[in-house]
């Protein structure tokens, strides 16, 4: 059973850092795109980062960009979501995704283009 379990969430100050990790389970996913969405209440689900199997590529949406950095460790087959100067706007539930695709040179990013997804993780970002 495919498995995707996020961790690092919690309450952070605005200004502050989280790093996000989520591990992979049951299968490997280091070869395959993995990517971050978040989904604060009341809204829809949105693109956070994605990168390709190798890191080679990186996608970020643009309220995130210049704050984050995904980055992913194969061999731990695990993938994480650096987050920093956090702002009250980020507040969400943040979650991990992967789709099948093995040796790609992009990276999905939207919901639709991933199989996989983790529970989430809240982040909170307090004013």
């Amino acid at each position: 059973q495919v498995q995707l379990v996020e961790s690092g969430g919690g309450l952070v100050q605005a200004g502050g850092s989280l790093r996000l990790s989520c591990a992979a389970s049951g299968r490997t996913f280091s070869s395959d795109p993995m990517g971050w969405f978040r989904q604060a209440p009341g809204k829809e689900r949105e693109f956070v980062s994605a990168i390709t199997w190798s890191g080679g590529h990186t996608y970020y949406a643009q309220s995130v960009k210049g704050r984050f950095t995904i980055s992913r460790d194969n061999a731990k087959n695990t993938v994480y979501l650096q987050m920093n100067s956090l702002k009250p706007e980020d507040t969400a539930v943040y979650y991990c995704a992967a789709v099948r695709r093995e040796y790609s040179i992009v990276a999905p990013t939207t919901w639709s283009g991933y199989d996989y997804w983790g529970q989430g993780t809240q982040v909170t970002v307090s004013s």
